[in-house]
């Protein structure tokens, strides 16, 4: 039981983890995406929406080449001392950016979409700045867009298994999160132990719905009322 609640309490770490540098990184990719007219913008949007079209193995593999003795990402973390990130945590995470990234990504940018270019112009005409109409106008409105990538990202990276699979393997304590650990539990005939960590992901996937709605649902009604 004690690595059942080693491999929970990793892939909350993992999750939180991603979340956070999505967010970073999301943002101003989805902006430019958002607000961009420039002939890269599209196939940019695409080669982010990849990952939600690619088998999650296909993805994982191509990683672990990138991320290997013969990648180049490899060698560049090799010579700056951080080793080869391959069956690591820091690995899990780098994978699970790559994988969960149009599922901040596109959020962002319908709610940047969304935001009204006249509210932008004004902000212009009283001599704000590009960034001052950023952290004033487009991010209070863009609110419900950063809550729903925020969700999505983290539901989804606690949902992964391929990528992590290929990317972390099943290192107890280490690399094995909770689809990994469910998918152990199935191989060795434990269908208790899966049973239960199974019901808990299923529970978790109807709250994280459940609040996908709700914001939803609220971002509806306050752009209605009068």
């Amino acid at each position: 039981m004690n690595e059942h609640w080693q491999a929970i309490w990793l892939t909350l770490k993992l999750a939180g983890t991603t979340t956070a540098l999505l967010l970073l990184i999301a943002t101003p990719l989805a902006w430019w995406l958002a607000r961009s007219r420039h002939w890269l913008s599209q196939p940019i949007a695409a080669i982010v929406a990849m990952p939600l079209v690619l088998p999650p193995t296909v993805l994982g593999f191509y990683l672990l080449l990138l991320l290997g003795p013969d990648g180049p990402i490899g060698a560049l973390t090799k010579s700056l001392g951080l080793g080869y990130l391959p069956f690591t945590f820091g690995g899990l995470v780098l994978a699970s950016v790559v994988y969960s990234l149009p599922f901040a990504v596109q959020p962002l940018q319908n709610a940047f979409n969304a935001v009204p270019e006249r509210m932008l112009e004004v902000a212009a005409t009283l001599r704000a700045s590009p960034w001052d109409r950023f952290i004033s106008v487009a991010l209070p409105l863009a609110r419900p867009g950063f809550l729903t990538a925020a969700v999505l990202a983290f539901a989804h990276t606690v949902g992964e298994f391929g990528v992590v699979l290929m990317i972390g393997g099943n290192i107890p304590g280490e690399t094995r999160v909770l689809s990994v650990a469910i998918y152990d539990q199935v191989e060795t005939l434990q269908y208790a132990n899966a049973h239960w960590l199974s019901a808990g992901l299923v529970g978790f996937s109807f709250v994280v719905l459940l609040s996908l709605y709700l914001i939803n649902g609220r971002a509806n009604s306050s752009a209605v009322r009068p």
